[in-house]
């Protein structure tokens, strides 16, 4: 049986959405959904430690990293758990998402239910920006909108 989550954001302004997570046994979870309201281009597009957004997104807190790596691509062997590159908006401001990670889980001890999902300002540099912010954030920016990332009916 399929595990599956979801995750409402919600943020200041315009932007908001919907991303829906589905992992079958122990493969790679498959993300979908859309987000609206954003500029056109890249959004840096993480889970963040901590499902509390009591005080708006920066509650979240860091990138969901319990290795203690520095910040990648999500193709990269050495990344956040919560790194998942970047959503891209169109003209229209609506990001399409699409996405197959290996590295999160929906079970165990490195699950991101409980934690949060955020869309940032910036287009994510995959820590490849060359310098000491770029390997703790992608230099991302702001944060957009976030949600906490729950158990979603079957």
């Amino acid at each position: 049986m399929a595990l599956k989550a979801v995750c409402v954001l919600k943020g200041t302004g315009d932007v908001c959405g919907t991303v829906h997570f589905v992992q079958e046994k122990n493969g790679p979870v498959k993300i979908t959904g859309q987000i609206t309201g954003l500029t056109p281009g890249e959004h840096g597009f993480h889970v963040h430690a901590f499902g509390d957004n009591t005080n708006g997104c920066v509650s979240a807190g860091p990138h969901f990293n319990p290795h203690s790596n520095t910040h990648g691509a999500p193709q990269d062997e050495i990344r956040h758990i919560g790194d998942l590159g970047n959503v891209i908006a169109g003209d229209d401001k609506v990001a399409i998402i699409n996405i197959e990670d290996k590295l999160i889980t929906l079970s165990g001890p490195y699950s991101i239910i409980g934690r949060t999902m955020v869309i940032h300002e910036k287009a994510d540099d995959l820590g490849k920006g060359g310098n000491d912010e770029s390997l703790v954030t992608g230099n991302a920016g702001g944060r957009l909108a976030c949600g906490v990332i729950g158990i979603a009916q079957s």
